[in-house]
């Protein structure tokens, strides 16, 4: 069987592919774009699963750039949709802290923020027991904190803006697991759905999520992205949510409120760390080991914290550098890689977006220019380092 030709085949409805769709649409893009997506509820998604903030608070500038123009996106939904724009954004800060080992590597890159124009402020001890009381400082020598361009917001409820509004401006929507790609002549000519359909197809993105390296090799090509479980918990405790920050702790623990609770979590040693299959159960060990310790640590009032539940997503681990992986391949032009984000991908879904479209109509960036995440620093091992990992 054979569907209808397309001009784009976009591989993965979540918030990039729908990003992606939607920037087509709006930049004026006339061909047909179709997104296959295997789960339409997103029980599962990695967007609907994820703690969805956004900082600026990278030493990369295309990551930086690419938050930037995120926010900004962000904040402008209501204004071109009004309240069927509302994601829930929260413009609140992420604080970066540091012990005296961690000290020189948080100022430098501290230095390397403002170099960027992130709008990050520096706080010595002092200043962090001024301004945040509840916060145990005794180990700690400084932070940094962001005041503008930085929070959080619901990743489910931005997915459902670009999926609207990409499919009321003629987008389709095709609720079917791509299981094959036809590659003939140095070209994708089509992709397969796991009913026997074959759809040909001018351009085809990977935007799979934590299935795309699975993706890229139906398509004969390498790409070292697998899927990794993070848990994220839910608690409460006798502390006040209210103008509290994103708290990044030297630990390696992460807290931030959430309504009149708090949702937390810690990375799992990387031994601990496998792909996971189909496996969404909650690793609660992290809790009992890292995150309440670290947690009635640095913050003495969460001693008493009660835990209410626990939910696991994947993310989209890039294994080469933990950075996303944008634009075509080098052999095979018309199969463009939009993963990898480690993590990051919901909150530089709207930069990915546009810079595909921006592919895709004109065969260059013509906004941000996203080529430091070009496919081919892999094949020339030249990996991009964020210095800043916590």
């Amino acid at each position: 069987m054979s569907g209808a030709a397309v001009d784009v085949a976009v591989i993965g409805g979540g918030v990039i592919g729908s990003a992606t769709a939607f920037f087509l649409k709006d930049m004026g893009f006339p061909g047909r774009v179709v997104v296959f997506e295997k789960d339409p509820s997103y029980q599962y998604a990695s967007t609907a699963r994820s703690a969805a903030s956004i900082r600026q608070q990278f030493t990369t500038a295309v990551s930086t750039q690419m938050s930037q123009f995120s926010f900004a996106f962000f904040e402008q939904l209501p204004e071109r949709f009004g309240t069927d724009g509302d994601i829930a954004l929260h413009r609140d800060s992420y604080l970066l802290v540091a012990d005296a080992a961690r000290e020189k590597a948080l100022r430098a890159c501290h230095e390397t923020f403002t170099r960027l124009g992130s709008n990050i402020a520096w706080l010595d001890q002092e200043d962090l027991a001024r301004r945040f009381p509840w916060l145990n400082v005794e180990d700690l020598v400084g932070g940094t904190l962001g005041l503008s361009g930085e929070g959080w917001f619901d990743a489910y409820m931005l997915l459902r803006v670009l999926r609207r509004e990409a499919r009321n401006m003629g987008v389709t929507y095709v609720d079917r697991e791509v299981t094959g790609i036809d590659v003939e002549n140095g070209r994708v000519t089509a992709v397969r759905t796991a009913d026997g359909e074959r759809w040909p197809c001018a351009v085809a993105v990977n935007a799979a999520g934590p299935a795309a390296g699975k993706v890229a090799a139906m398509a004969g090509l390498d790409l070292p992205v697998e899927a990794r479980k993070r848990t994220m918990f839910v608690i409460e405790g006798p502390l006040e949510p209210r103008g509290m920050p994103f708290l990044f702790d030297n630990s390696g623990a992460q807290i931030r409120p959430e309504g009149h609770r708090f949702i937390c979590g810690a990375l799992p040693d990387e031994d601990r760390d496998p792909e996971p299959g189909d496996d969404f159960e909650p690793d609660y060990y992290l809790f009992e080991e890292k995150v309440w310790p670290a947690l009635a640590h640095r913050i003495p009032a969460l001693m008493e914290l009660r835990l209410i539940s626990a939910w696991s997503g994947h993310y989209e681990m890039n294994l080469f550098d933990h950075n996303g992986v944008i634009g075509p391949h080098p052999e095979l032009t018309n199969f463009i890689f939009a993963n990898g984000f480690s993590g990051h991908g919901v909150m530089h879904s709207p930069a990915t977006g546009r810079g595909v479209a921006e592919l895709i109509m004109h065969g260059r960036y013509t906004s941000l220019d996203l080529s430091p995440l070009r496919y081919e620093r892999i094949l020339e091992n030249a990996p991009i380092r964020e210095t800043l990992v916590y």
